[in-house]
């Protein structure tokens, strides 16, 4: 059996943390939204055969048990005793390494899919907890709804969605490591956020509210190696963007144009700052 799955991005409309648990991960404190910048998963099972392959077109990416596709595989054929061979087939449009959660949505993509394929039964909030074991994002990817996301991750709070305005994406030319950035955190210096300012702002539909209230208390942090992140930041925002902030651990900036053509106008102008640049709306 074949089934295709479309796999968001996500970007973080607001992201803090206030302390590390036991284990040393962040507590997460986060409203997160999907947008139309996808990638493409194609899963498909073998009844006369055990292997699990992962395929992608990005030379950029694992195809073994480093990929979390691969995993979300395995750990749904460890828990529920399937001997199927799956292959799975997956189309990045998702720039890789880019703060965006490419790996997660397709991981959750995956475990949708075979959801269906072996006729598990399973909710989306089941889904969600079995996922936290493959990446904190991952939760929140089976979802791909504006959402308050606490926890580890695995805390998803539906709530009201983002307006549907453009939203102009640039990833610079760089990589960013996600646990380089997280050991640096010093949660004495973070400037927290207004979590529940930007949550009602959303409810409200007061915008002014919901972007005075938006940010990313990683981003500091990832700025100082990476100079090209406030440089792209303060470009978005003097081209006329209604607010720009990174997401995830970086290294893509996003800008919030409520207004199309201001959108198209920023776009087409980075273009000649940054190669990787998509025009998107939250879904």
């Amino acid at each position: 059996m074949i089934m295709l799955e479309k796999a968001p991005a996500k970007i973080n409309l607001g992201l803090d943390t206030s302390f590390r648990y036991a284990d040393g991960s962040p507590q997460w404190n986060m409203v997160m939204t999907s947008v139309d910048l996808a990638d493409y998963v194609s899963v498909q099972t073998y009844p006369n055969s055990t292997h699990v392959s992962v395929a992608t077109d990005s030379g950029f990416l694992p195809n073994d048990q480093r990929n979390l596709a691969y995993q979300a595989v395995h750990i749904l054929k460890s828990r529920f005793h399937q001997t199927d061979g799956v292959r799975v087939k997956i189309k990045k449009q998702i720039p890789v390494a880019a703060g965006l959660g490419g790996g997660s949505a397709d991981a959750a993509a995956v475990l949708r899919a075979l959801n269906q394929i072996w006729s598990l039964g399973l909710s989306l909030d089941e889904l969600a907890k079995i996922s936290l074991t493959i990446d904190s994002d991952v939760p929140y990817c089976i979802y791909n709804q504006t959402a308050h996301v606490t926890g580890h991750g695995e805390q998803i709070d539906l709530i009201d969605p983002f307006p549907h305005y453009s939203i102009v994406i640039a990833k610079p030319k760089i990589s960013v490591s996600t646990p380089v950035i997280l050991r640096q955190i010093d949660y004495d210096k973070l400037n927290h956020l207004k979590i529940d300012q930007l949550i009602e702002g959303l409810s409200q539909r007061d915008d002014p509210k919901m972007f005075a209230a938006m940010g990313n208390v990683l981003e500091p942090i990832t700025a100082k190696a990476y100079p090209e992140i406030n440089e792209l930041k303060t470009k978005m925002l003097s081209l006329g963007a209604d607010v720009a902030q990174m997401s995830g651990t970086g290294p893509s900036v996003f800008a919030i144009c409520r207004k199309l053509s201001r959108a198209k106008r920023l776009q087409n102008s980075l273009r000649g700052f940054c190669n990787e640049v998509y025009l998107v709306r939250a879904l």
